[in-house]
């Protein structure tokens, strides 16, 4: 029989719990700090079990946000990768540059030795697994690089890895010191496979430059079509509406304004051709997928401060070339 550690702060004063928890964690995890977003009121409770030198732990708090220092995580004595896998809320884990988030049904890793934080901004119940470092690490797999994603849980080796962390807790009191070592032994061999295939995947970042660049091929090449949107896009390369948006969160212009501003960059180009001065600038405009001539001239005129006729005029009368501002 697995006889489980309960830390709670139900039998303490309400007025007292935030700061009583506040205490457990940092002398039950060397230090660790735990910051509650400002909140004065706190309901906390935490029931380990052993298996084998895996400890499993089932948590179930109010917001809070926990943080390593690089000092405290260099003092720790015991080399751990910690797991959180959310049945209910979310968390976010940052570690060596990264950050990213995961609800019911993933689960993401990060190694106790480093700085981290894990932030949990609503109530929740996260089942935590502690792995011996020694145990996970080997040649092929470089942890740096595999910590503080997504590991996935829902389908695969993952998904697995994540169902036997789960029936592990629930069964381990009942389980025999033998039984428990095995079943604990069982979770690190499925925690190795999971970041074996991991470290097979691009990262978050790698996949979104990815798709970046297949967004970039499919709009430079049906930039002349008036229909040309993100619906259209998303149908072709048959993805969701949002993750062609993500590909384009972390740069200034959105996707929309990316193919404005090719085309506003064509009709300069066209502009600048001196067998193309007769040519009439709606004809342009509409050839290169412009359909509305009101929006066009309030588009280049906001790429380049002038109005196309001024700009072909300027062209015609000194040679000036207007660089896009944006």
């Amino acid at each position: 029989m697995i006889t489980p550690t309960v830390v709670s702060t139900r039998h303490v004063a309400a007025r007292e719990r935030a700061a009583v928890w506040q205490e457990l964690v940092k002398s039950r995890f060397d230090g660790l700090e735990s910051d509650l977003y400002g909140d004065t009121e706190f309901d906390g409770e935490m029931t380990s079990l052993n298996a084998g030198d895996v400890v499993l732990t089932r948590l179930e708090a109010n917001r809070h946000r926990v943080i390593r220092s690089k000092r405290a995580g260099r003092d720790s004595d015991v080399a751990y990768l910690k797991i959180v896998a959310p049945m209910c809320g979310s968390a976010g884990v940052e570690q060596h540059g990264r950050r990213t988030w995961v609800g019911p049904g993933a689960w993401t890793i990060y190694d106790t030795t480093g700085s981290y934080a894990v932030g949990n901004p609503e109530r929740v119940e996260h089942l935590i697994v502690m792995l011996p470092k020694s145990k996970i690490a080997e040649p092929k797999l470089r942890l740096d690089r595999l910590m503080a994603r997504d590991a996935g849980g829902s389908s695969g080796i993952s998904r697995v890895a994540l169902a036997t962390m789960r029936s592990t807790f629930d069964e381990l009191p009942d389980m025999s010191a033998d039984a428990a070592n095995g079943a604990g032994d069982l979770i690190v061999q499925l925690v190795r496979e999971s970041l074996l295939e991991l470290a097979g995947r691009p990262s978050e970042s790698a996949q979104r430059e990815i798709l970046k660049d297949r967004i970039r091929r499919y709009v430079a090449l049906n930039l002349r079509d008036p229909s040309l949107s993100v619906a259209q896009i998303a149908l072709a390369l048959n993805c969701s509406k949002r993750h062609l948006h993500n590909a384009f969160a972390t740069d200034e212009n959105t996707l929309s304004d990316h193919i404005l501003r090719l085309r506003i960059e064509a009709c300069i180009q066209v502009f600048q051709q001196p067998t193309s001065q007769s040519r009439p600038i709606t004809d342009i405009a509409l050839a290169l997928g412009f359909c509305n001539m009101s929006h066009f001239s309030r588009v280049f005129r906001d790429h380049t401060g002038t109005s196309p006729s001024q700009f072909r005029l300027s062209l015609n009368s000194c040679s000036t070339k207007i660089r896009v501002t944006h």
